[in-house]
């Protein structure tokens, strides 16, 4: 059963989320405080997090800064902050979705079932003797490894979420075309119509500074063809 850490500090929410995650199955661990969910997550193995973003002792924003430190796992955010400001931070730092308060327990057990089919379809192998697929003109920096599905620039390997990979690997396929928000939407999630054209926005910022962290200057290989979308640059 998928292994699920709750943090989230109002008991009666907590106890909502923790009845309709156990009735459908996951293992719930609660913890009240990003310490404490911290120190869970240390110690024991966990699929997916829902974090509270107003925590007593720090945001939620921090506990998944220090989450996708060590960690791969998929964060579904609660809120109750609305500014778009909010909900682009948190899916730059590698949060999958946000959900505002109020909101419906159904309606978070199907977010963290539709995220977690997303994240293991988007991390299942490729099929056997598929060759590498590398961006042209752009292979002597850019790099897909199938296998392990990761992307190097510059022999670095980049610390891509699974959103923030998917979505590289659609500009990588054919340098040079413009990508609309809604084409990579559709290219890189399972379902395109639960987020918004800004969420591609913050995770191509977030590939930038990535690229950018790899080599100076590299997160001008994203272009942004104002009122189009979004291209890979051919490397000089």
């Amino acid at each position: 059963m998928p292994r699920i850490l709750l943090v989230e500090d109002e008991p009666a929410i907590a106890d909502t989320l923790i009845y309709a995650l156990e009735t459908e199955c996951f293992t719930v661990t609660h913890a009240l405080t990003g310490t404490d969910a911290l120190v869970a997550a240390a110690g024991n193995h966990y699929d997916f997090a829902i974090l509270d973003i107003g925590l007593p002792d720090m945001t939620g924003l921090d506990v998944c800064r220090r989450l996708r430190e060590v960690s791969p796992i998929p964060v579904l955010f609660l809120t109750a902050r609305t500014s778009e400001v909010d909900r682009i931070l948190g899916l730059e730092l590698g949060g999958d979705d946000y959900v505002t308060k109020p909101f419906s327990p159904r309606e978070i057990v199907a977010r963290v079932r539709a995220i977690l089919r997303r994240t293991v379809q988007q991390t299942s192998p490729p099929p056997p003797g598929k060759p590498e697929m590398s961006c042209e003109p752009s292979s002597a920096s850019l790099r897909h490894d199938h296998s392990a599905m990761r992307i190097h620039y510059a022999d670095t390997l980049l610390d891509l979420t699974a959103c923030e990979y998917k979505l590289l690997l659609v500009l990588m396929t054919q340098s040079g075309r413009v990508f609309t928000r809604d084409q990579l939407l559709d290219h890189a999630w399972l379902d395109p119509g639960a987020v918004t054209d800004r969420t591609v926005d913050a995770h191509i910022k977030s590939i930038r500074a990535k690229l950018r962290a790899a080599c100076a200057g590299a997160e001008n290989l994203i272009e942004t063809r104002r009122g189009l979308g979004y291209s890979l640059a051919p490397e000089p």
